[in-house]
């Protein structure tokens, strides 16, 4: 785990889930994914935002032209755990396909504007991931 998002991570749970500098404000989860080859488990904090009962992330690994590594391990091992504030859930992933992919992008964007320089910097379609929480 790099040494950025392990700062993040004990900020986040230090603070049941809030965090400051660049993701001020930002709803941010942590997203526990099993490695696709080695088993190890991954924690990634990420902004995310609600449809309904599911929660949307984007693997946009701030617009490079390779998915993040997280991506992969999803697709590989689809139940995964979130932790938002100070709970815990079973989620199964989702990656969504068009028209629902540019709908769910183009309202990430309108949260974290961030998100519309990300896919100008790339000639990737970047993955739109639903998450489930398990009844």
């Amino acid at each position: 785990m790099s040494d950025w998002n392990k700062a993040i991570i004990e900020e986040f749970r230090a603070n049941k889930g809030k965090v400051g500098g660049p993701f001020e404000g930002a709803t941010l989860l942590l997203l526990h994914t099993r490695g696709a080859k080695s088993g190890v488990e991954r924690i990634n904090p990420m902004v995310y935002f609600k449809d309904g009962d599911r929660y949307v992330v984007i693997a946009s690994k701030g617009g490079a032209d390779t998915n993040p590594d997280w991506y992969y391990n999803l697709l590989a091992n689809p139940e995964l755990t979130a932790e938002i504030g100070t709970e815990q859930f079973t989620v199964t992933a989702t990656v969504t396909s068009e028209p629902e992919r540019t709908k769910l992008y183009e309202k990430m964007e309108s949260v974290r504007p961030g998100f519309t320089e990300y896919k100008h910097k790339t000639s990737r379609v970047i993955p739109v991931i639903t998450l489930t929480p398990k009844a």
